[in-house]
């Protein structure tokens, strides 16, 4: 489910008092520059500044710590709903670092629960904050435009990126060859990264730093133009961490920088609704401010009056109620997804672990009877690297025809943007896949399969040079991507005229390629072996569209 609300966490070192009082500006700025509402007699409680516009105000001090909230709620015409902005500063008073916390959140309430929330774009407000505050997210500075990354800034970067009390993700934006970094970062980066405001510290590598940079951070490079996002936690030193990290090419964002930054933005948009607040404010009381009743002569109109703030009152605590709901349901449905992505994991976990150690036996029972043999050196000998391995999807698309049994017919720009986003073993996966394919193919053809490629995959004959895990194998989509019509179509894929008369087919085998991120490649095949001899390849490619993505 793609995130809906905005919400911007980072602390400043300043104290309270003095955060507080910028943030006051700030707000009647936005309400009163941006918004063009009247800011001239606000006050603490609720304010009505407009029709259909109250701004309610509260503020508390402890030894636990202070805290001032405002929180702005307008309500459109025509049923379109409330939009609620919330905007919060808070004292920590840590005995470690006391640093001061502000907090804005917006979110819109339907008329009704039956029509679907709208999603929040980046508040004028958060931009005038990072802008007027020495804004911080752990080591790294948070501001609303991407600064450059010098060669002497490379290991101050390297140290942020590792900082374990990082929250936001870090994006860094390569610059390619031959091209200007400022025309590039004006022209490409900014736009790219224009919904990232406060949801992540921006980045732009120069070209004198990028090897520095790279050679630095191993297995997490980003060049070509591409951009990456660093989640927090990077390990430079481990190879499958860098799966995390997501990369995006210039390729795609440069085909539609539009969808490019909104892809871009709904990673960090969605780590920080989910990721949980920081104690000082996690710790604060549920706002209630009660609407002022207006003054009338008699009791009956008094009455009417509270009767109407009652029913404002009930209406927010509704709206209220209806956001948690559609909270709880997408954090049921991700618990849910996460389930069962946990237990496919375990399922091939377990079925590589044990072809692994029956593996290992067999080499040494060899090794036992070489050595008995006095061949030990033989016995003990290294063992090469394949060297006929394609290196990217690139290689892999030239290599198709060497396959007898296969047909390529997808889309091979999409699996060439793998190589700009390809982590781990993807591309040696994804061979082992074709060549796997290839054989069951022609025993399929033979009549000696014995059943579909999973069963192929689960009952190896002993004379199979390309094995591949039946874990990885799944020959039917679920019942949700074969209802929906536009999930279908994303996969339906070319075929010759003669496997159908339309030259296209619903394909619901597929290969999980790799995991760990939004990339995720997937393998979709149709098999017409047992008549053909034949199994046609219509994608390689991105993870699709289901209810995971």
């Amino acid at each position: 489910m793609e995130p809906r609300n905005y919400r911007m966490v980072v602390s400043t070192a300043q104290d309270y008092v003095t955060t507080s009082a910028e943030a006051d500006r700030q707000l009647h700025r936005w309400l009163g520059e941006i918004k063009n509402l009247d800011t001239s007699a606000l006050d603490k409680g609720r304010n009505e500044i407009a029709e259909g516009v109250t701004l309610d105000h509260d503020a508390a001090a402890g030894r636990h710590g202070s805290y001032s909230r405002w929180r702005l709620r307008e309500t459109r015409p025509k049923n379109q709903g409330t939009w609620q902005s919330t905007l919060v500063v808070r004292s920590d008073n840590g005995e470690a670092d006391r640093r001061t916390w502000v907090q804005v959140d917006i979110e819109h309430h339907p008329a009704s629960p039956s029509l679907p929330p709208k999603r929040a774009n980046t508040p004028g407000i958060a931009r005038l904050l990072l802008d007027a505050l020495p804004a911080q997210d752990g080591l790294a500075d948070v501001t609303t435009e991407p600064k450059f990354i010098e060669p002497d800034d490379v290991e101050e970067v390297i140290e942020e990126l590792c900082d374990q009390d990082r929250r936001l993700p870090i994006v860094v934006a390569s610059v390619p060859y031959g091209q200007d970094p400022e025309v590039w970062t004006q022209k490409v980066v900014e736009p790219a990264y224009r919904h990232l405001t406060g949801l992540a510290v921006m980045y732009v590598l120069r070209p004198d730093a990028q090897t520095l940079f790279n050679t630095t951070l191993d297995y997490h490079p980003v060049f070509g133009g591409g951009i990456r996002t660093y989640l927090p936690g990077v390990d430079p030193a481990w190879q499958p961490d860098a799966q995390r990290h997501l990369v995006m090419s210039r390729t795609t964002i440069e085909a539609n920088p539009r969808r490019a930054a909104a892809i871009l933005a709904a990673l960090p948009q969605r780590l920080a609704l989910r990721l949980p607040l920081p104690a000082p404010l996690d710790t604060l009381p549920v706002q209630r401010t009660r609407p002022r009743p207006a003054a009338h002569g008699s009791g009956l109109d008094e009455l009417r009056a509270e009767n109407e703030t009652l029913t404002k009152m009930l209406t927010e605590a509704e709206q209220r109620e209806n956001a948690n709901a559609d909270v709880l349901r997408d954090l049921r449905q991700q618990l849910q997804i996460a389930e069962v992505q946990e237990f496919d994991q375990a399922a091939e976990n377990q079925d590589l672990y044990a072809k692994l150690k029956h593996a290992e036996r067999q080499v040494r029972a060899l090794q036992i009877r070489l050595e008995r043999a006095g061949q030990y050196d033989l016995a003990h000998a290294p063992v090469d690297a394949p060297t006929d391995v394609p290196t990217s999807f690139a290689q892999i698309l030239e290599r198709m025809g060497e396959f007898t049994n296969l047909r390529f017919t997808g889309d091979k720009r999409r699996t060439r943007e793998l190589d700009a986003q390809s982590i781990g073993n993807w591309v040696e996966v994804a061979w082992d896949a074709l060549c796997a394919l290839d054989d069951y193919a022609a025993a399929s053809a033979a009549g000696t399969a014995g059943g579909d490629f999973r069963y192929w995959c689960a009952n190896l004959p002993d004379d199979c040079e390309h094995p591949f895990p039946a874990g990885k194998v799944k020959m039917k989509e679920s019942k949700t991507v074969g209802n929906r019509d536009d999930w279908r179509r994303e996969r339906t894929f070319p075929v010759p005229e003669s496997v159908d008369p339309s030259k296209k087919l619903f394909m619901e085998a597929h290969l999980r390629i790799g995991g760990g991120n939004m990339v995720s490649p997937r393998l979709y095949f149709y098999d017409t072996g047992a008549s053909t001899g034949l199994v046609y390849v219509g994608y390689l490619g991105p993870h699709l569209t289901n209810t995971q993505t």
